[in-house]
């Protein structure tokens, strides 16, 4: 059985006119006539009652068209759906980032992807970096917003923002009163730092900086700044962060002698999605790249 027989069949169906139905499929009567008969064959019944000057369906005829009609209907739904995902327009994306990620560029790269692509599902997972790579490599997550640098040759990584750092003290710390701030005059006093497993290239880059003398550290840039407002010690953080704890923490701009924050974005080299690809783009349209 083939589906032009069916397409046949129920063209002339609607007709019961096998000149007028052929007419419709643009082809002649005897090869119509043929398809009929042959499909009528295998199914082992007649599915038309026919005349000289009428055709009428069988009782199994009617049944038959409207079982056919419901499959080349849900045949056409499958076809239009299946062209819609191919075209990005429907599916599901799951989005991997580190939470530091929500304080300025994901929130409108989000809002913008649904706004263009409402009927696709965004799942979201906030994660670490390390953890956001193991489940790019396995599968799990489609993209990775995250914190480089990214040391894997299976997978496509761009940076979409570059921030300053900025220093985080409790309020009433002495660094407020200190004009013309420098790394040296960070020395005496303890740090609250992100932990490495986070972000472990702001945390080399931090040691590299001043030797900081470690008091605590955490796994979040809000529990970090958390601990600066309870007075544990102070922190290097991106300027995204400042608007964390404000009543308690003050943030002191040090004039390009700190660290930059870089963020990015991670996908696998062997991803043609086009809804992988329409994210990344906006991602980088928005953030200005």
């Amino acid at each position: 059985m083939e589906l032009r027989q069916l397409q046949y069949f129920l063209t002339v169906s609607e007709e019961l006119n096998f000149s007028r139905a052929a007419e419709r499929l643009r082809i002649t009567q005897p090869p119509l006539s043929l398809q009929i008969q042959n499909l009528e064959k295998e199914l082992g019944f007649s599915l038309f009652h026919r005349t000289n000057r009428h055709v009428q369906l069988t009782e199994a005829g009617r049944v038959f068209a409207d079982e056919v009609r419901k499959i080349l209907d849900h045949l056409d739904r499958a076809t239009s759906l299946a062209k819609r995902t191919h075209q990005g327009e429907l599916g599901t994306l799951t989005v991997g980032f580190v939470g530091s990620a929500t304080y300025d560029i994901l929130p409108a790269v989000i809002r913008e992807f649904r706004n263009q692509y409402p009927h696709v599902m965004v799942n979201l997972l906030e994660m670490s970096t390390p953890v956001q790579l193991s489940a790019l490599r396995e599968d799990e997550i489609d993209i990775g917003v995250l914190r480089p640098p990214v040391h894997d040759p299976t997978l496509y990584t761009e940076i979409i923002s570059t921030v300053p750092c900025v220093l985080a003290v409790p309020k009433q710390h002495p660094l407020t009163e200190v004009t013309n701030l420098s790394i040296g005059d960070l020395s005496p006093y303890p740090f609250v730092m992100l932990s490495r497993k986070t972000w472990a290239g702001l945390y080399d880059d931090i040691l590299g900086l001043c030797n900081p003398m470690i008091r605590q550290e955490a796994l979040e840039f809000q529990t970090v700044i958390g601990l600066v407002a309870a007075g544990i010690g102070i922190a290097i953080v991106p300027k995204s962060a400042m608007n964390l704890h404000t009543q308690h923490v003050v943030y002191l701009d040090m004039e390009n002698q700190l660290p930059v924050a870089n963020m990015g974005i991670s996908w696998r080299q062997n991803d043609r999605s086009p809804l992988v690809q329409a994210f990344i783009e906006m991602a980088m349209d928005i953030n200005n790249i």
